[in-house]
């Protein structure tokens, strides 16, 4: 049996061979971090080595570096733990477009009491500014935006929505688990408090993941026990998956940009190879402010599911990989205005480092085959 070939990188990726290395070099490290002896020591310093790799990774200090167990925590934390420091305001802002792991914290909040603003977004899935600073109050407390969409892929002018954030003194979270690894992320240039890092979507295990938060954020933890992680996230380090996402962060930083620009050149000939083939394929999100390795595209007359069912040499998504099963039309999709019959035909197709031109010729060959069978029955 042949291996599908893979173009599903935004759902996860596969664990880089330097970062397997490490994980088998620090399979005998057993110390606790905490501990005083040889032992807590060596481990401890794997730990301090990895913040250091993924605080460079995004121009931050390593003090600001706290490892979580995955984004979904990290977000969690974020927005849960910044909201509530703010003791006297109950209004947070977010997008209609946000993944689940940040839309059900914000709605916990709308439970609990706060006031929640859902901003709309264009066609193209950017947010407007204008509109972002009419919904500010003097008792909004947070603002909550990604970087980069999951399914998508259009990347948010996050710097300017900063600007309008530090303006009437809001605190800002970002959730930056799709673009770490794909473009640069700088937290600084950003402006941000506090932003999500996921391990496994830049060639770490899953289970392991980084909340950066600005030194002097209020936030409070949401979970308790010990102080570790500066009192935000209690429990002993996974030395191993923390070390593992400290080489991926490395990685990463080395090989920016060379891989921003490969990605963007293999994503772009897959595109053109399939628009060649079916007329009336659309692009759905910005034509030019998205992830470099991200396409998401509708075939006119299919469904995205059907297509991907028939193509099986292909490996994608019809959405985010946390809820694409069935045909449910995707809430992004929506959000932008597009169709329910122009959104049902719509896959995704995310390519990695590790993606080939002869891939991505043999994928644009199974799929307009794939889209031609479908289509005429």
């Amino acid at each position: 049996m042949t291996t599908p070939i893979y173009l599903d990188y935004n759902a996860t990726t596969p664990i880089a061979p330097e970062v397997i290395n490490v994980i088998t070099q620090c399979l005998t490290e057993f110390g606790n971090p905490s501990s005083s002896h040889d032992y807590g020591r060596r481990a401890n310093e794997i730990v301090q080595q990895a913040r250091a790799h993924v605080s460079h990774l995004i121009s931050a200090n390593p003090s600001e570096i706290i490892f979580t167990g995955c984004a979904t925590e990290s977000n969690n934390l974020a927005i849960l733990g910044m909201a509530r420091a703010c003791n006297n305001k109950k209004h947070i802002i977010t997008s209609a477009i946000e993944h689940p792991a940040v839309m059900q914290p914000c709605l916990q909040l709308q439970r609990e009491g706060w006031e929640l603003t859902i901003l709309p977004v264009d066609a193209s899935g950017l947010v407007d500014l204008k509109v972002l600073a009419e919904k500010i109050r003097p008792d909004t407390a947070l603002i909550s935006i990604m970087h980069s969409n999951n399914e998508i892929g259009t990347i948010q002018p996050i710097a300017d929505i900063s600007q309008i954030a530090r303006k009437h003194g809001v605190l800002l979270h970002v959730d930056a688990a799709q673009s770490i690894g794909k473009v640069p992320v700088d937290v600084n240039e950003l402006g941000v408090d506090a932003l999500t890092i996921a391990g496994h979507k830049f060639y770490a295990p899953k289970g392991v993941g980084a909340l950066y938060v600005r030194e002097g954020t209020p936030i409070n933890s949401i979970m308790y026990g010990a102080g570790h992680e500066r009192n935000l996230r209690p429990g002993t380090e996974n030395v191993i998956a923390v070390a593992a996402l400290g080489e991926a962060a490395r990685l990463a930083a080395n090989r920016l940009p060379e891989a921003e620009q490969f990605l963007r050149e293999i994503r772009d000939e897959l595109h053109s190879r399939l628009s060649t083939e079916i007329p009336g394929l659309a692009l759905n999100g910005h034509p030019e402010f998205r992830l470099p390795n991200t396409l998401n595209i509708s075939f006119p007359g299919v469904s995205g599911r059907a297509l991907l069912d028939n193509a099986g040499g292909v490996a994608a998504s019809v959405g985010s990989a946390c809820h694409s099963h069935g045909d449910a039309v995707s809430g992004v999709l929506a959000a932008i205005g597009v169709s329910a019959d122009r959104a049902r035909g719509s896959v995704r197709l995310s390519v990695g480092v590790s993606t080939t031109e002869d891939e991505i010729k043999q994928a644009s060959q199974i799929l307009t085959s794939s889209w031609r069978a479908i289509s005429t029955q």
